[in-house]
């Protein structure tokens, strides 16, 4: 499949300027507290694009030769829901027993109502009891269906024509979806039951996938596994919830239906989007006074409401990047970045400073792959710039050297959310990431040490 491919391309090209990632930005704005001379946003945008052309060439022609070809893990036929009613006969057994008595005859089966007379609906209380004429009410897959009205002795119909060949079960504006849970949802680290999925979402969970495998399928237990960051939840509901979901954005919502996107303000966003960039490029703000008066254009304007800014501000990865800064600014105060960067050129024995710049680069590279690749670049920025220090020479390629290793992040589906989304996605195990993203990881490496040591004349 071309997913992954893709997934890690647009890593490789997020290197190209300092709001490529917020890795970038974070090395840029750490260096420039150092006391260094402020990156500008395309300063390092050749060296960045000429490793990228070895990129793109070996996700192109390599890659696809070494990858295994996955199958979506969603891909196959799947449960679906459809609603109908178990007629208790005259003579059955089900007749006055107390609905609670039922359900262990019949496990899993919810009765969402039950229909005694025309007009006249009985809530399902666990103590009702069922009497001969009534309709229980219930929605579930046609096998599991077909299982309660063997057990309780029911008569199964589809509106008012009994289910059989003539007239299958109908599930009318019924859509089914994949909501993959993502770093920050509601859902992570939670099970459904907690957050009342299907009160507050209207959407009924029918499996749940982890690592492209289900793990738990339509039935009582599907509610009590505590969901993960990567886990697929598919799910059936009306068609406008599941739009209205994939509008709200709280969830990230995997179908085939697209909405046509307004194009009444394309053009005014655009124009915002670039006085961001080109402001920023020339130097007259820094891109973080920029972007937050491209934010309040926007809003003015119409093109976004507050609500969309609201959703957009992610508490979790602000917590990140602020506790980040916090741990570079500690090994500053406290010498620690001195230190490591001395022991750094002490194992590198003399080695020229193209060695000691190609070792920075791996080291970074390895510390994404492992650790949060933020943490990685607030680790590295002081010490690189310790190296330099040490060795007598510009900072601003090894401050390079941070910027690109902690962007080598290819190896593990773990070292990225986009890794995660694309396993997800398309149905790839952790042994296929290495498998791509080791070789590729080793051949940026290459490329920037070369390019970086050539341009700067290492």
């Amino acid at each position: 499949g071309i997913l992954m491919p893709v997934g890690i391309a647009t890593l490789i090209g997020g290197t190209a300027t300092t709001i490529g990632t917020s890795t970038n930005l974070l090395v840029v704005s750490v260096a420039a507290d150092m006391g260094l001379p402020r990156i500008g946003m395309f300063d390092f945008f050749k060296p960045a694009v000429m490793a990228a052309a070895v990129g793109i060439a070996f996700l192109w022609l390599v890659a696809p030769r070494i990858s295994r070809e996955r199958t979506p893990p969603m891909s196959d036929a799947s449960p679906r829901l459809f609603t109908a009613q178990l007629r208790i006969p005259e003579g059955s057994e089900a007749d006055g027993l107390k609905l609670s008595e039922l359900r262990k005859k019949a496990s899993g089966m919810v009765v969402s109502a039950i229909q005694r007379s025309k007009g006249t609906a009985l809530v399902p209380l666990p103590d009702a009891v069922v009497r001969a004429g009534d309709s229980l009410l219930v929605s579930d897959t046609p096998a599991r269906l077909k299982e309660y009205e063997r057990a309780i002795g029911a008569t199964l119909y589809s509106e008012d024509a009994p289910v059989d060949d003539e007239h299958p079960l109908t599930a009318p504006d019924q859509q089914i979806a994949e909501i993959v849970v993502t770093q920050g949802s509601p859902v992570e680290g939670v099970t459904l039951k907690f957050v009342r999925f299907l009160e507050r979402y209207r959407l009924v969970a029918l499996a749940l996938h982890r690592d492209g495998r289900a793990v738990a399928t339509l039935g009582p237990g599907l509610g009590d596994f505590k969901l993960a960051t990567g886990d697929v939840l598919l799910v059936q509901g009306p068609r406008d919830q599941i739009a209205q979901m994939k509008r709200e954005s709280e969830l990230l919502v995997l179908d085939a239906t697209a909405d046509l996107p307004h194009h009444a303000k394309a053009g005014t966003a655009l124009v915002i989007m670039g006085a961001v960039v080109v402001l920023a490029a020339i130097g007259v703000v820094s891109i973080a006074v920029s972007a937050v008066f491209g934010v309040a254009a926007l809003v003015l304007t119409g093109c976004l409401n507050w609500r969309d800014v609201n959703q957009a501000l992610s508490a979790p990865v602000i917590l990140i990047v602020v506790a980040s800064l916090a741990l570079g600014l500690a090994l500053l105060k406290t010498g620690g970045a001195a230190w490591l960067a001395q022991g750094f050129v002490a194992l590198s024995f003399g080695a020229p400073p193209a060695a000691v710049l190609s070792g920075l680069i791996l080291l970074m590279g390895i510390m994404t792959n492992v650790v949060s690749s933020n943490a990685a670049a607030v680790i590295g920025t002081p010490i690189a710039v310790g190296i330099a220090q040490q060795l007598g020479l510009d900072a601003e390629p090894f401050v390079l050297a941070v910027i690109f290793g902690a962007n080598l992040c290819y190896a593990t589906p773990l070292a990225h959310k986009i890794n995660v989304l694309v396993m997800t996605a398309g149905g790839y195990t952790f042994g296929d990431f290495v498998r791509v993203g080791v070789p590729l990881m080793l051949l940026m490496w290459l490329a920037y040490s070369w390019i970086l040591a050539t341009l700067y004349g290492l």
